[in-house]
């Protein structure tokens, strides 16, 4: 049997697609509910107005909004935070200043894996041609 303890509460459940336990699952699509609610009627909020007026933590609006079950195409105030550094943004998983230190990182050590590649085959084919040699003087 395939049985797991829930992240959430801890207690012992049969995995499923959730990985959480059914209490959790219900508890999880009942604050689903009551933001959706909160969201028809007051479109202008933000995330951590909804947070407060729900008492549901931020963590969990922004799991509903990267899951696609809340949507901020219509409400204009909505923001979710960077998972990088926390500064809150429209779309995506980062903002544009880390995705760009991400990019310069990333070009940065395939230079200098590359530059080391380089070194590597310098030394390797020294080696290679200083044997060659050896071999002729023999």
């Amino acid at each position: 049997m395939n049985v797991d303890n829930c992240p959430r509460c801890g207690r012992l459940y049969v995995k499923n697609v959730m990985e959480l336990c059914q209490h959790c699952i219900k508890e999880l699509e009942n604050q689903y509910v009551i933001c959706a609610e909160y969201l028809r009627k007051n479109r202008g909020t933000n995330i951590q107005e909804l947070s407060d007026a729900t008492e549901i933590p931020i963590k969990e609006i922004t799991r509903f909004i990267r899951e696609g079950r809340i949507s901020i195409a219509n409400a204009p105030n909505m923001m979710l935070p960077c998972e990088v550094c926390g500064t809150l943004i429209r779309e995506g998983h980062m903002c544009d200043s880390c995705r760009a230190r991400l990019s310069k990182d990333l070009n940065n050590a395939a230079r200098e894996s590359a530059a080391a590649e380089s070194a590597r085959n310098n030394k390797e084919s020294n080696k290679a041609t200083y044997r060659a040699v050896d071999k002729f003087r023999n």
